[in-house]
């Protein structure tokens, strides 16, 4: 036997490790490209094979991590999300830590994606997400709370073992996208997620009960060989909007990338037939416009893109529908409900309530599906989380109710489902909610003389300045107003020859009447040009958080001084001047307190103060009030007197 020398036997070991690397990075190489051109499936196969083969590496997990992850993966993708973070944690970027936030939240391990949240919170706090995340701590207890009672159900008989979503009700059928293969015409695989393209299909409806009868195919000539989904109706049901692959006569196109992007297509009943589809004006081969939803009235086309002025990776947009094939420029619908993550799927009820999807908002997990509040003039007031059942720790998306009926259809991909994607029905019974009130009384009387003040005007107002009721007093100056329970209230007292004074009041969960007086301050001393309100109303210093300009509710509280003041002279002109101390960059602080002296002037007009009335200027660290310079060995208190907001009287 011949005997091969350590020396040989060590070139062959390095030969033969050399040509295993060599051959590992070819595949991943391949898998990259793949994964590029989002065929997540193939991509993975190679990756899952190398790490079988005890190689790893920062890039493949996570490539595996984001494979599963764009596929609603969860489990899968938490898993690789977590070898990522355990051996190459000064590799992950912001959005990793965001993607395995939201993976473990899609385990429900609530506690660990938090911890991985705050990470993500503390790299990229400006990020919406970020904001969000930090402004509401408990939004597992808060969205708990629903205003109805859905009672939610796996349409078992109608899903099948393959993507079954998108559902929009028309003609007494629902309408909606799958995979299953009816075995009629060949079909092309769709390497994101190894399912065929989809197709739309319909369902009748029982008017009574809402279950659907047979499947059968829907659309003819709209369907083609690769994607379609997300149809809405005219209300007169002859015209239709839908998403469709980047295909239009028979030819395929591709951004620059080679992704095949998806565009909205419309299409016009004739004669009982569907005509061939043509594509809105707006779309582009170079980004994605999908999933249309119509106004009530057929006036706004609301879709979900991401096109240039996209926050995330896709925004809601809206276009006024003007005419035949005629729009207005796609406007965003602004940082109220898109985030850094993904807007997708609008919808607007016949009550003209807006839900969408989004995972760009503390929620249960993956697509949460929302519903937009609005005031009275239609502006958005807030962005209420569904809750369970309808949302769930996996994607929840595709919502569509009949407000009038109560009951209604959207899709999900949780566990328990049919297939990769399920249609479920949801019924909702209106809850009559006990409404819970505590009677406020009290007297209004001057600070000095203690005498009653019977021409006063008492307020209640939420903590951002908007004034929930208000009534005069009676000739004993005393008010009576009712609140709702629980919540934290500013009661305002005014009078137009004094000074307005404010009570923070924490009213009781469990109701009880309270009594609160308000003493007014007489106007001793006439407001005059150059005068600063901040020190005549004794303000206290309004806070912004580290490097951040928006108005935090302590401040807004502070502000709403200067609103009443401005309010009761309603020809005072006031510029609003934000100075920082010394420490950082110059221009930094320069910028920073301009933005906050805007974002001051801002929230006090959007409270009802005509804008030629306050300014918003910054001076950074320029006008410093002690010798607290660049450089300087100053106390943190002794810097904190830099730190102020005045609010200077241009005229009066």
């Amino acid at each position: 036997m011949q005997v091969i020398s350590s020396k040989r036997f060590l070139q062959f070991f390095l030969f033969l490790s050399l040509s295993l690397t060599y051959a590992q990075e070819k595949e991943l190489d391949k898998a990259a490209k793949k994964f590029e051109s989002y065929a997540f499936i193939d991509a993975q196969k190679i990756y899952l094979r190398l790490a079988g083969e005890g190689y790893e590496s920062e890039e493949l997990f996570k490539k595996l991590g984001d494979s599963y992850y764009f596929n609603g993966k969860y489990e899968e993708s938490a898993k690789w999300y977590k070898k990522l973070y355990d051996k190459y944690p000064e590799s992950l970027t912001p959005e990793d830590l965001f993607r395995y936030a939201q993976s473990l939240k899609g385990v429900q391990q609530y506690e660990a994606s938090d911890r991985i949240m705050e990470l993500f919170r503390k790299e990229k706090g400006e990020d919406s997400r970020a904001e969000l995340f930090n402004e509401e701590p408990d939004y597992l207890e808060e969205i708990s709370y629903s205003e109805s009672e859905y009672e939610v159900e796996n349409l078992r008989r109608t899903n099948s073992r393959l993507s079954d979503f998108g559902p929009m009700i028309y003609e007494n059928k629902l309408i909606f996208s799958s995979a299953r293969d009816t075995g009629s015409t060949a079909r092309y695989i769709h390497k994101w997620n190894n399912e065929p393209f989809l197709d739309f299909y319909q369902a009748p409806i029982d008017v009574e009960t809402g279950d659907l009868g047979a499947v059968e195919k829907f659309g003819g000539i709209l369907n083609s060989r690769y994607h379609e989904s997300s149809p809405t109706f005219t209300s007169d049901g002859n015209t239709m909007y839908f998403t469709r692959n980047n295909f239009s006569q028979g030819v395929k196109r591709s951004d620059k990338n080679g992704t095949v992007r998806l565009k909205i297509f419309k299409s016009v009943k004739k004669g009982g037939n569907w005509s061939a589809p043509v594509e809105l004006p707006f779309n582009d081969d170079d980004y994605s416009v999908s999933h249309p939803a119509l106004s009530p009235d057929n006036k706004k086309l609301y879709f979900a893109s991401d096109m240039p002025g996209t926050v995330g990776f896709s925004d809601i947009w809206v276009v006024d529908i003007l005419g035949d094939n005629e729009y207005s420029a796609p406007e965003n619908l602004g940082p109220i409900i898109n985030t850094e993550g993904r807007e997708n799927f609008p919808y607007i009820s016949k009550k003209g309530n807006l839900y969408f999807s989004s995972d760009g908002r503390p929620g249960l997990g993956g697509l949460d599906i929302y519903v937009v509040a609005t005031k009275k003039n239609g502006d958005v007031a807030y962005v209420i989380n569904l809750g369970k059942p309808v949302n769930s720790p996996q994607d929840d998306f595709a919502f569509i109710v009949d407000d009038y009926r109560n009951m209604g259809y959207f899709s999900t991909n949780r566990y328990y489902g049919m297939g990769s994607d399920d249609i479920f029905k949801f019924t909702r019974k209106p809850v009559e909610i006990p409404v819970c009130e505590s009677l406020i009384t009290g007297t209004v009387r001057d600070k000095e003389t203690e005498l009653p003040i019977p021409t006063a005007t008492v307020s209640i107002l939420d903590l951002e300045g908007n004034v929930l009721a208000s009534t005069p007093v009676n000739e004993n100056a005393e008010y009576s107003l009712s609140v709702i329970c629980g919540q934290q209230i500013l009661i305002r007292a005014s009078e137009p020859e004094y000074y307005s004074a404010e009570e923070l009041v924490t009213v009781p969960k469990d109701g009880g009447d309270m009594v609160v007086d308000l003493y007014l301050e007489p106007r001793i001393t006439k407001i005059n040009q150059g005068d600063d309100l901040a020190k005549l109303l004794d303000l206290k210093p309004i806070y912004f958080d580290f490097d951040r300009f928006n108005i935090r509710p302590d401040a807004a509280e502070e502000l709403t001084k200067v609103l009443a003041v401005m309010e009761s002279n309603p020809t005072l002109v006031v510029e609003i001047r934000s100075h920082t101390d010394s420490r950082g960059n110059d221009a930094y602080n320069l910028s920073l307190s301009d933005k906050r002296a805007k974002s001051t002037a801002d929230w006090i007009v959007s409270r009802g103060i005509d804008p030629t009335r306050i300014s918003g200027k910054g001076f950074g660290e320029t006008q410093l009030i002690n010798d607290c310079g660049n450089g300087s060995d100053c106390t943190e208190e002794q810097h904190q007197l830099n730190r102020r907001s005045e609010f200077i009287v241009i005229s009066f």
